[in-house]
């Protein structure tokens, strides 16, 4: 019971997920990026021109994020600091005696919440829901003079956010993520009965075998007039829709956390990866204040870790095939909107994925949802990531997320795992680092998360000296990258897997600059060091200094790093023991810590570009996870090839189907058959004569009596070069106002120079607009040259010049 009553604290005043009414308030918001001197600054009445019309504010609408532009600007820090958002609320609550809330899916990082001039709540921590009750403020405010002559009847909201740089709040700025600021997630105003449910904590279970399915209802009650008496009826839907049972029950509800029911349901329909069945749960409070009513989305599964052994979903063998996700996204940063999300989401799943673990926070309710409809089973995590371990302030936000992350998160069918912790072997945040004093509060942290929720697992990943304390646990293992090269990969795995009970490997792959291609990708393995391990070590992910490595040495192609995931899929299908493991990330993101990257302040690891562009990698993996026939030729953002004439080349061909025939300029070079064992590219490989200029490849691939196809056109260059000496500005395509330019660097001969990385910066001067600061290889002004080339977008308007430098070139201009 103490432990209910525990749980009960956390959701009543952070949580309002089942409310009766709820509107997203995403227009009419005014945004100021600095801070005022006070709230009043925020709500004086303002005549135009005066001196206190300033600061000028802009107009936005949210989700919004501080960073949405500065968090990949290459020439500054991006701005951490307070800022402040405004509107005006047409408050009309329909219940008498109702209750007014403004529920935050997620504002980053500290959170001042005010009605005029009155505070009426603050939050610290940019992750996790939570609600502010503004009835009485409200109320209060409509007695007011300003109410009606200066608000003409609206409510004045002012809300002041703040991602200050502080030593005392994780995640740490050392994280290799931008801890960034604004209301990114969804804002809404929720109107609930005087007396409502503010969650269901519902718990399911189901054996190995699927017989029977047990679920226990408890629910938390917003209660402020405390009514004592109340009836609640519980229905159960199956994933059909079909009622299958239903319970009456007197509550009495002197305590916020009421134990409703529970429903035994014979031979339930189980939730798995490839059949994600959802029952509907729906209860209805009834009270002398009127009705509430809430609804859950729950799920039955039995999982199990095998000891030194694999993963069981439902009693059978499940390969975890994971990856990851930031909050992060090209021109809009962590505001992310539904929308996008889901797009993002059904892009994983269609790429073959069945699990997730979220790096580093709680992250949108939008992002469960997604993962219990579409099945992808979840590692969710708090943000303790790096840095080392705080004082008592640090502490205590750590477990407030902890306890909030599981409460709120509690009913996802998707959720195995609780995270409590990323490279917490990483100092540098404060004088001391004491690895005793690290494990101490992991464990009251796991002892903690194994209290408030006892079914599901506690996992940490890279933090060695605390890997006996927590359920699962993943080292750090970056075969062919930070460390070794990738042939390394199943020898290291199967060393670590044997040191812990419960192995998961999350966080393997590397970098790639979308659009870089290489004839010799593996060259840079030639310099690396073997048999000297492969665990990421301190300055490994610097672009100076150390011994070779991949990720300082290698080229950064798409080429090498298909090669790098190829390889390790193969392995991975041939590892009888493996639970599973999850390629970080599964899109390119943003982060402080890496300026000199080709794309200035981007992790480029990701399979797809930070606006979702697919790259060549992503075909890797549909090749080996999914069974819808799917075929790739690779190459198809390699517009130019070269080599010697007469001179042999690789294609290589990513498919998921028995066979393929391939044809070069109409003429076929005959049928292969996969052969999964068979690397690069499963056997279908072909060493082929290209012909100078133009070539067109085709694939025709055969899966039962199935066909899919696939083709790409290029240019095979045999002119040698030299260094680059001009720069070539040109216009590719123009479409919708929207001009795409690229820059060629050519030698003294007018030779394009095919292994060019300098880094190249766009300008502009008139009256258009360069598309920028996307975190992309083709939405970026400074970035480094992909095979002697890069593009950039202008938004046209008027007349405008677009100017390209080179560091020792003559700078080139184009008028458009």
């Amino acid at each position: 019971m103490k432990r209910i009553l525990f749980l009960s604290a956390v959701l009543l005043f952070s949580f309002g997920g089942s409310a009766q009414q709820k509107i997203r308030l995403n227009d009419n918001w005014e945004f100021l990026k600095q801070d005022l001197g006070g709230i009043w600054e925020a709500v004086r009445p303002v005549v135009k021109g005066n001196p206190e019309s300033v600061p000028l504010w802009e107009n936005v609408s949210l989700p919004h994020c501080v960073n949405a532009v500065d968090a990949v600007d290459p020439d500054v820090n991006y701005y951490q600091g307070p800022s402040w958002y405004r509107t005006q609320l047409s408050i009309k609550n329909p219940y008498e005696n109702g209750r007014t809330l403004l529920h935050f899916e997620g504002v980053g990082q500290k959170t001042e919440v005010y009605v005029y001039a009155t505070k009426v709540g603050s939050h610290v921590g940019g992750y996790d829901e939570w609600t502010v009750d503004i009835t009485d403020a409200v109320k209060e405010f409509e007695k007011s003079e300003a109410f009606q002559k200066q608000f003409n009847g609206k409510i004045p909201l002012s809300i002041r956010v703040d991602n200050s740089r502080d030593l005392e709040m994780i995640p740490s700025s050392l994280s290799d993520f931008n801890v960034y600021g604004g209301i990114y997630r969804y804002l809404n105003l929720v109107y609930q009965p005087a007396v409502s449910f503010t969650h269901l904590l519902v718990k399911t279970e189901t054996d190995k075998e699927g017989k029977t399915g047990d679920v226990q209802v408890r629910s938390v009650i917003r209660n402020p007039g405390r009514i004592a008496a109340g009836e609640v009826l519980v229905r159960l839907l199956d994933p059909s829709g079909k009622l299958v049972q239903q319970k009456q029950v007197n509550v009495n509800m002197t305590n916020d956390t009421i134990i409703l029911t529970s429903l035994l349901v014979k031979k339930p329909q189980v939730w798995s990866p490839d059949q994600p069945s959802l029952y509907t749960l729906e209860t209805t409070l009834k009270t002398s204040a009127g009705e509430s009513k809430g609804e859950e989305k729950i799920g039955f599964r039995n999982f199990e870790f095998v000891n030194k052994g694999p993963f069981l979903l439902n009693g059978k063998r499940l390969l975890l095939r994971g990856t990851h996700r930031h909050e992060d996204h090209a021109g809009v940063a962590a505001a992310m909107t539904e929308e996008m999300i889901r797009k993002e989401m059904i892009m994983m799943k269609e790429m073959g994925v069945n699990f997730i673990r979220l790096g580093h926070y709680q992250q949108s309710r939008i992002v469960l949802n997604l993962c219990d409809s579409l099945g992808i089973v979840v590692w969710e995590e708090i943000p303790w990531c790096r840095g080392g371990l705080g004082g008592a302030i640090y502490k205590e936000q750590a477990r407030n997320m902890l306890k909030n992350m599981i409460a709120q998160h509690y009913n996802h069918p998707s959720i195995i795992i609780w995270g409590l912790g990323n490279e917490n072997d990483w100092p540098g945040d404060f004088p001391e680092f004491d690895k005793e004093k690290i494990r101490v509060f992991m464990k009251e942290l796991n002892d903690l998360s194994h209290r408030l929720d006892p079914s599901r697992k506690t996992a940490i990943r890279r933090c060695d000296f605390c890997k006996d304390i927590v359920d699962v646990y993943s080292p750090s293992i970056w075969a062919g990258w930070y460390r070794g090269i990738y042939t390394e990969y199943k020898s290291a795995s199967e060393t670590e897997m044997n040191k812990v009970n419960h192995f998961l490997h999350v966080e393997w792959g590397g970098d790639s600059h979308a659009g870089r291609h290489s004839e010799n990708p593996d060259n840079a393995l030639s310099k690396v060091l073997t048999n000297s391990g492969t665990d990421e070590r301190s300055g490994d992910a610097s672009l100076f200094g150390g011994s070779a490595r991949v990720s300082k040495d290698g080229d950064w192609s798409e080429s090498y790093i298909c090669n790098l995931i190829d390889w390790h899929l193969k392995e991975q299908e041939d590892m009888p023991w493996l639970t599973g493991t999850a390629y970080w990330p599964f899109k390119d993101f943003s982060t402080p810590v890496r300026p000199d990257n080709p794309v200035p302040y981007m992790n480029q690891k990701g399979v797809v570009a930070r606006d979702f562009a697919k790259k060549e990698s992503y075909y890797v993996f549909q090749s080996w996870w999914t069974n819808k026939p799917m075929v790739h030729i690779y190459g198809h953002s390699w517009p130019v090839r070269w080599g010697e004439k007469d001179e042999e080349k690789m294609v290589k061909v990513y498919s998921n189907c028995e066979e393929a025939e391939l044809f070069l300029n109409g003429k076929s070079y005959g049928v292969k058959k996969v052969n999964r064992k068979d690397f690069p590219a499963s056997g279908l490989r072909w060493m082929l004569k290209f012909k100078e200029g133009e070539n067109k490849i085709r694939v025709i691939a055969r899966k039962g009596k199935a066909n899919v196809e696939d083709e790409i056109v290029f240019i095979y260059q045999t002119e040698k070069w030299e260094k680059p000496s001009k720069l070539i500005l040109e216009k590719v395509k123009e479409e919708n106002e929207i001009v795409t330019l690229q820059v060629k660097l050519l030698d003294k001969n007018n030779t394009l120079c095919l292994d060019a990385s300098n880094v190249v910066a766009f300008d502009l001067a008139g009256d258009g607009a360069l598309i920028d600061n996307q975190g992309t290889s083709d939405g970026s002004r400074k970035v480094q040259a992909y095979n002697g080339r890069a593009i950039i977008r202008v938004r046209k308007k008027g007349k405008s010049v677009v100017s390209v430098k080179v560091d020792g070139l003559t700078t080139s201009f184009i008028e458009i």
